[in-house]
């Protein structure tokens, strides 16, 4: 499914798409380790769309949440991001 047709829909209708794609993630796991696996390409796309959903429902929760929330998340994500690297220089 495209991000575009994802944002149209309501967080629940998301949660719950998110929820069917885990639980399809999982068989597939299964269906992988028991040598019954025939669309190999399939996990990377339910890997894909979960990413997908899960980004546009941070968006949502983070753009709700007014902008001092959102530049303090950013703030965070910059410290974490010298932080790693000062450690690894």
């Amino acid at each position: 499914m495209k991000a575009t047709e994802m944002r149209t829909k309501s967080d629940d209708e998301l949660k719950e798409s998110l929820f069917g794609l885990r639980k399809e993630a999982f068989n597939l796991r299964f269906q992988r380790a028991s040598g019954q696996l025939e669309n190999t390409a399939r996990v990377r796309a339910i890997r894909r769309d979960i990413a997908r959903i899960k980004s546009i429902l941070t968006e949502r929760r983070l753009g709700a949440a007014g902008p001092a929330k959102a530049a303090k998340a950013k703030s965070t994500k910059a410290k974490s991001v010298k932080t790693k690297a000062a450690k690894s220089a």
